[in-house]
């Protein structure tokens, strides 16, 4: 394995391409199949990608113990080549700080830290949870704010004073508003990452607003379609954007949309059509159908 970046490295190396985050591998009796899931790693770091999530959301995060999802970062790490693996984390502060130091063993380059369990809690909790996991460990972290856990510029001012480690901001909110201030205050402090459920769909938004990178979800299985789309983003090709989204982004988002958690079970679905078979998703997220999957694997076809 390649040595771990240092922060420094990190916050420079995630905000100069894209990001993705591959879907975690199980068989048939839904236990860890990691030798498939290297194969897939390996294939995605043949393309141009800045950095990798593994057991991020997409990843089934949630539903993977700590010894597991060091399992998971190993396999990445050790699949990917020169491409930077950064590890999923999350649950509450000492679930999460097991959960980093599996990740620091496995030989992670940074650590991106999900909102925590269930409870809506104060800023100030926000601080002292955040706070807490980037000292315990020398890694790079990125803060992923969505859901029940999200910072305001003046929390994310303090934790980025406090903590030199922490070297990202990643948004899965929608609230532009905020992010732009966020943008705005602490300017290169942090480097900004989009984070919405197919984000292509958001991207240039969140470009206005000082976000220059995102992690895409269809990376999975269609990685040289998520560069290009990427690649017209950064050129401000609002043509080619716009053809892309008509002919699959669009049509992608409603097949999605369906049922909740196809934003995981999906991805699944196009790892499997693109010959890189990851397997079911945990419960409780579902399958989709077979109309369902026929419909995606159409959509891969009209853009590969």
């Amino acid at each position: 394995m390649t040595p771990a970046l240092s922060p420094a490295e990190l916050k420079t190396r995630i905000a100069s391409g894209l990001l993705s985050f591959p879907v975690t591998h199980f068989d048939a009796e839904l236990g860890l199949d990691l030798a498939s899931y290297a194969r897939h790693v390996d294939w995605l770091s043949g393309f141009p990608a800045a950095a990798l999530f593994a057991a991020g959301g997409t990843g089934e995060f949630f539903s993977l113990t700590s010894k597991e999802i060091g399992q998971v970062v190993r396999a990445a790490k050790e699949a990917s080549g020169a491409t930077p693996i950064i590890s999923g984390c999350g649950y509450g502060t000492e679930m999460a700080k097991e959960i980093v130091r599996e990740a620091e063993a496995a030989g992670a380059d940074g650590i991106l830290l999900l909102p925590h369990y269930l409870m809506r809690v104060p800023q100030e909790g926000l601080f002292q949870h955040i706070r807490a996991v980037c000292a315990s460990t020398g890694l790079g972290v990125i803060v992923y704010n969505r859901d029940n856990s999200i910072c305001s510029t003046e929390t994310l001012q303090r934790l980025a004073d406090a903590c030199p480690n922490l070297i990202g901001f990643k948004d899965g909110s929608g609230q532009i508003g905020l992010v732009r201030e966020i943008t705005r205050t602490l300017g290169d402090r942090l480097s900004y990452i989009g984070g919405m459920p197919t984000h292509e769909l958001f991207a240039e938004a969140y470009d206005g607003a000082g976000v220059s990178t995102y992690s895409s979800a269809v990376f999975n299985f269609v990685p040289g379609m998520a560069i290009e789309f990427y690649e017209a983003l950064r050129a401000g090709n609002s043509a080619k954007m716009g053809a892309l989204l008509d002919d699959f982004f669009f049509p992608f988002a409603k097949i999605r949309d369906r049922q909740p958690g196809y934003a995981v079970s999906l991805i699944k679905a196009g790892v499997a059509a693109a010959g890189y078979g990851s397997g079911p998703a945990r419960p409780p997220l579902t399958t989709p159908s077979a109309e369902e999957t026929a419909m995606l694997e159409a959509l891969i076809e009209k853009v590969s």
